[in-house]
């Protein structure tokens, strides 16, 4: 099955820049299936936190019914970089990027500590230490839903950016040499 395999062994990201990547990446992106069969995808703010992933929405809602249908999942991280020309002609440019694609399953976090630990560590993640407010206290956890992924599978795929000696028009890497665009 090459569901979760890269192609491009070149580009295949080891698992301490995936783990790097899951811990700094903004936003993912969660895909679930409903009892009707159909893909639902959110994007989301998460933590990723002893080998987990944690996100949260507020209770019920499609993504929440979607998971008490069916506890898989997968999710996509990613970061854009520089989008770059490597050669002569339109078709020849590309992006430097980061990404993480993973499948697994995923629960509810019923217990109200564990909850209340996501927190913790989402406001570490996102908020601002400047801001001055009681920490550690969520009066309204029972209006929210915390999920827990359990990744049974994740690859990463990078492609960095070549130093401006490496980039046309220093240096021409084009995918069709010897083409000719139309005169007028």
């Amino acid at each position: 099955m090459s569901r979760g395999a890269v192609r491009h062994k070149d580009k295949e990201m080891p698992a301490d820049e995936i783990a790097r990547l899951l811990d700094s990446a903004r936003l993912g992106h969660f895909a679930t299936v409903d009892a009707d069969g159909e893909p639902y995808v959110i994007p989301n703010l998460f933590v990723h936190a002893e080998g987990r992933l944690y996100l949260h929405t507020s209770a019920g809602g499609h993504f929440n019914r979607n998971v008490a249908h069916a506890p898989r999942i997968c999710f996509e991280i990613a970061e854009m970089g520089t989008i770059y020309p490597y050669g002569e002609f339109e078709c020849d440019t590309t992006v430097s990027y980061a990404s993480v694609v993973g499948f697994g399953t995923v629960h509810i976090e019923e217990d109200a500590a564990a909850k209340a630990r996501f927190f913790d560590r989402f406001m570490a993640k996102y908020g601002d230490p400047k801001w001055v407010r009681p920490k550690g206290f969520y009066p309204r956890l029972d209006q929210v839903t915390v999920y827990c992924i359990v990744p049974e599978r994740v690859t990463g795929k990078m492609g960095a950016l070549p130093a401006v000696a490496d980039q046309w028009p220093a240096r021409n890497l084009t995918k069709s040499p010897g083409a000719k665009p139309p005169k007028g």
